[in-house]
């Protein structure tokens, strides 16, 4: 909601275009115009893809912005293309690629050609990691003059401030992240059940809601499993994390891809070490060794090796890395570097 009060600030008129869903009326607080649309984030059904689509160009017909700012991939794709047709100016954000969309499948390639046709239109196209903008050169999906790499969504730093008050009884490992296997999470619980048969006396949580329906959901019943083990403290969801990782000694994502992952800007600016898994994304935050360690993706000996390591290091060592990660935090993905690069895109479109 930053970049829309900059947007406000300079006397713009913002329209959100959006699916309902229980924060809506948030959009409307803070001001803006909302307008829904129907839209699932996940399914590739082309009747209900065409529907999207229609949705959005009646939308974008509607409303006659002046510059539409995209986020994921449905408008990405259907929005730029609606946009095209309405003659207006769009601004995309590749939040993060799927580890699906590497791959050689039918999906995949069927994925790539949608974005190589809708990316011919945008007037600018930011990525949240070099990993992922290079990936659309090498495709030849979008002309590298119209792009850039942005620090992800960037953080509120004063908000996620460090709070060096708390210390537990029990160190405590915490992931962040909704409940899909490419979060890591099965490697997550298989490296905690090598830890505990290793003796080591921790708590082990998991906060994020389960999308059973998502086709990468984890199901309710493996996560029963786990809670029935002892394996995990599932916190469920929260809509205000700050306490939560206050309270935790170190931050895991063992993710298999990700665009910049919020959850550990959150991390790093609130001054927590970090263990994370080497990818696109994750190893842009997370330099090993500096303000926490990389672990191997899919690979849960790895993982409960870079925990352990965690846990073994004394209050000094530890100290260095939380203090790095908030020298990270503010130094590179400050929201107000995210803010600057949307605010000169949008000038070059409307001097």
């Amino acid at each position: 909601m930053s970049l829309v009060k900059a947007l406000q600030d300079e006397g713009m008129e913002v329209y959100a275009i959006a699916p309902e869903d229980k924060y809506s009326h948030r959009l409307t607080e803070k001001g803006c115009h909302y307008v829904p649309v129907a839209m699932q984030s996940s399914g590739a059904n082309p009747l209900h893809e065409a529907g999207v689509f229609y949705n959005l160009y009646q939308a974008y017909k509607q409303v006659q912005p002046d510059v539409i700012l995209h986020y994921t991939i449905k408008p990405n794709l259907y929005g730029t293309v609606a946009a095209h047709l309405l003659g207006i100016p769009c601004i995309n954000n590749v939040s993060g690629l799927g580890t699906a969309f590497l791959s050689n499948s039918m999906v995949a390639k069927v994925a790539r050609r949608l974005y190589r046709v809708a990316f011919r239109f945008p007037n600018k196209v930011f990525f949240q990691n070099a990993d992922d903008r290079n990936l659309f050169l090498k495709f030849g999906i979008v002309a590298p003059e119209i792009t850039a790499v942005i620090p992800g969504s960037g953080i509120d730093t004063v908000r996620f401030s460090p709070n060096g008050q708390h210390v537990n009884k029990e160190f405590t490992f915490l992931v962040i992240s909704r409940l899909l296997y490419d979060k890591g999470l099965l490697e997550y619980a298989d490296a905690v059940r090598l830890l505990k048969q290793k003796g080591i006396r921790a708590k082990f949580q998991l906060l994020g809601a389960a999308d059973p329906g998502h086709r990468r959901g984890i199901p309710l019943e493996t996560l029963n499993e786990w809670i029935d083990e002892k394996l995990i403290d599932y916190l469920g969801t929260t809509d205000d994390v700050l306490p939560l990782i206050h309270k935790a000694d170190c931050v895991v994502l063992p993710s298999y891809r990700e665009g910049t992952p919020r959850t550990l800007l959150e991390a790093a600016s609130a001054a927590k070490p970090i263990v994370a898994t080497d990818v696109a994304g994750c190893n842009n935050v997370v330099t090993d060794g500096y303000n926490g360690f990389l672990c191997k993706h899919h690979d849960a000996e790895d993982l409960a090796d870079k925990m352990l390591k965690m846990y073994e290091l004394d209050d000094e060592q530890r100290k260095t890395l939380a203090q790095n990660s908030r020298r990270t935090a503010v130094d590179r993905f400050d929201e107000k570097i995210v803010i600057r690069h949307y605010m000169d895109a949008i000038r070059e479109i409307n001097p």
